[in-house]
């Protein structure tokens, strides 16, 4: 038996779309109303991957969007000769996990330590191949929230009070599907190749699409444009088996050993400046690219020329007058079988609206505030490559081993702004105010790699009984701190950043000069290398002070600043030339006595003085130091004050105490005034 469908507007029709209806409404509705999230994420790069780890860790409404199959996919095809110029130290004869940070340029910060890049590649500089496989796996294996093959093309904004920001980010894909954000974090890095506009720059082979096989570059004269290290990788590529490369650049070669910043010349690339100095017929020239002007002859070669022998109109390639003309010692009157341009790297702004370049990077980067969000847009922050612009040839901002440490200070800042959560912080007693300093400038990762811009913050207490320990804040947010952080600066502050001499990096510098070392710790404010400084404010700096603070200068001007002098295996444990210069800097910035004391200089302190040094207070007072010794043991018994039968490692055991304290001193020194403080290193000690 059969039946005839009903047709819709027959009463059984009716009663099904009838009862279909709510369905139908609701999944129209759901399919045209945006997927909102409170935290969205452009690019699933690894400043995209360490932003969502750190979202996730703390239980927020997060997604990361990303163009690619899969994360990373920067890597897998730049650098173009696939060698990564981020180290890999594998041992440092260290087993302190945020130590040997310090020197692993590639891992993103986690909690599980099998996702190290160590696991990944034993090369000292690995391939770009094993950072796709690292970053796929810190995805996959930490979970994150990633939407891949989704390319955002607009982003808009949405005004609305009752939004985080006053309004939400509207985020359209290639397929129409759109998402609503509170806030927007863009990861995307650089990704438009920088081009020189000169007449004739047509003719130039870009970097991104230049072949990276040799042998088609055999016997030919090959003229390259730019000085970063992508030029120079090319070069090494093809130095072996070209007749001469010249490299055109306006501005001189800057080496990294020279000025301390990773993004210029590294040593791995510069085969062609021993190839051009040994007089190998390989070159470097300055010149400003707008000047010239590259002519196509015939045969197919390239000729320089300059501009203005371009002005006259309709002229054949033969025609054209070269500097040879003029000049018969012009350096670049051989032609040229290639022209490679290799000038970097610009950020992509074209779906933004609200997201603007310029000042004094031009179109290279966003402009963004201190804390990594656009000026021009509350609640969109920039984070990774792209953000380099707060600390570009400053510090490592620009790169891993830097952005991870600056996204997790951009994620603190969020969660004390929209959930209400302090910045992370540990409280001790003041008699831990010397050793957490120490242990923090010879373990800290974060405060290694992006020196002067990041910064521990110690927060004194009343009377200076006890600081709260903040670490690596931005330095250029220190007038902010309280209402960033939730964090009270009511009694004084030290800040402690790592800072290179500032007379010992730059391009023209030799900083392999004779007696460049300083040992003393009486020189220590001269120092040259990286080493830790300790800058004391009585109060709170002021916007305008920090806003106006000495140029190269860090930080405003502190009430005392103390230079911890260099140390040539970075370990700053010296008990005579690290830690007693900087116990008695603290101490004189305090007008109080910061030394450990065994129990029976407590005793005595206590029956002649008024004013009892801290850790006497801290501990002898409170009836944990007088079982230091056993000669003070059976008074105390006998006074009532410990059990005649109490052992000493009974006693030790009850308490929660550890036996022993180091320099036992029986006098507590005078400290000096704090007006009379100066620069502690010029001070004799």
């Amino acid at each position: 038996m059969t039946f005839a469908a009903s047709p819709p507007w027959s009463p059984p029709g009716l009663l099904l779309i009838i009862a279909l209806h709510p369905a139908l409404y609701l999944h129209l509705t759901k399919a045209s109303a945006p997927s909102r999230r409170d935290y969205c994420v452009l690019g699933a790069g690894p400043a995209g991957l360490q932003m969502a780890y750190f979202l996730q860790r703390a239980g927020r409404d997060y997604v990361v969007f990303d163009r690619a199959p899969g994360p990373g996919s920067f890597f897998t095809r730049y650098p173009r000769h696939r060698k990564l110029i981020s180290i890999n130290k594998l041992h440092t004869g260290k087993a302190n996990a945020e130590f040997n940070l310090r020197h692993d340029w590639n891992s993103l910060l986690s909690h599980d330590p099998t996702l190290l890049f160590k696991h990944y590649s034993r090369a000292y500089f690995p391939d770009a191949s094993d950072m796709v496989r690292y970053l796929g796996d810190f995805a996959d294996r930490l979970g994150l929230h990633v939407l891949y093959n989704t390319t955002i093309a607009h982003v808009t904004l949405d005004k609305a009070q009752q939004a985080w920001n006053g309004h939400y980010f509207i985020l359209t894909d290639q397929k129409g599907q759109v998402y609503q954000c509170s806030v927007l974090f863009v990861a995307t890095g650089l990704s438009v190749p920088n081009q020189v506009d000169f007449p004739g720059s047509e003719h130039a082979e870009g970097y991104e699409s230049v072949s990276v096989d040799p042998r088609d570059f055999a016997g030919q004269n090959v003229l390259i444009l730019g000085r970063g290290n992508s030029a120079f990788e090319t070069a090494d590529n093809i130095l072996g088996v070209t007749n001469f490369i010249h490299m055109l650049s306006r501005s001189r070669v800057r080496l990294s050993w020279a000025t301390h910043y990773v993004g210029d010349l590294r040593a791995i690339n510069n085969g062609l400046l021993d190839s051009y100095q040994l007089k190998s017929l390989d070159g470097l020239l300055e010149s400003d690219m707008m000047d010239l002007a590259l002519v196509k002859d015939r045969a197919g070669k390239l000729h320089v020329t300059l501009r203005f022998f371009l002005e006259e109109a309709n002229q054949t390639a033969d025609a054209v007058a070269l500097p040879q003309d003029d000049s018969d010692n012009f350096a670049m009157r051989v032609a040229y079988d290639r022209v490679i341009r290799c000038l970097g790297w610009n950020f992509d702004f074209s779906i933004f609206n609200k997201l603007s370049s310029g000042g004094e990077f031009g179109k290279k980067y966003p402009l963004v505030r201190a804390n990594y969000e656009s000026k021009g847009s509350r609640g969109l922050f920039v984070l990774g490559t792209a953000s380099h612009s707060v600390d570009y040839r400053k510090s490592a901002g620009g790169f891993i081993h830097g952005f991870r440490y600056t996204a997790r200070a951009v994620h603190r800042l969020l969660e004390h702004r929209h959930h209400g959560v302090a910045w992370p912080a540990t409280q001790h007693p003041i008699t831990q105010l010397t050793s957490s300093i120490v242990r923090r400038v010879n373990e800290a990762s974060g405060l290694y790699q992006m020196f002067s811009v990041l910064a521990d913050v110690i927060l004194l207490k009343e009377n200076a009984t006890a600081f709260e320990y903040l670490q690596e804040f931005p330095t250029q947010m220190l007038a902010q701190l309280e209402t960033v952080t939730g964090r009270q600066a009511r009694h004084g502050l030290f800040v402690i950043t790592m800072e290179y001499g500032r007379n010992f990096s730059g391009p023209d510098k030799d900083v392999f000069f004779y007696d460049r070392s300083v040992g003393h710790m009486k020189d220590a404010w001269q120092s040259n290398f990286l080493h830790p400084v300790i800058y004391y404010y009585r109060h709170l700096p002021t916007e305008q002070e920090v806003r106006f603070r000495a140029a190269h200068w860090p930080l405003p001007r502190p009430t005392a600043i103390h230079h911890i002098v260099e140390d040539f295996l970075t370990d700053w444990t010296a008990p005579v030339g690290h830690i007693l210069p900087l116990r008695r800097f603290l101490e004189n910035c305090l007008d109080t006595d910061l030394r450990s004391f065994y129990a029976e200089s407590c005793f005595r302190f206590a029956l002649t003085h008024q004013k009892l040094p801290p850790f006497c207070q801290q501990g002898y007072l409170r009836r944990q130091g007088l079982v230091g010794t056993e000669r003070l043991r059976r008074p105390g018994a006998e006074s009532g004050l410990l059990q005649a039968s109490a052992t000493v490692g009974q006693r030790l055991e009850d308490s929660g105490q550890q036996p022993g304290h180091p320099e036992p001193i029986d006098q507590p020194p005078t400290p000096a005034p704090p007006d009379q403080l100066q620069d502690s290193n010029k001070e004799e000690l």
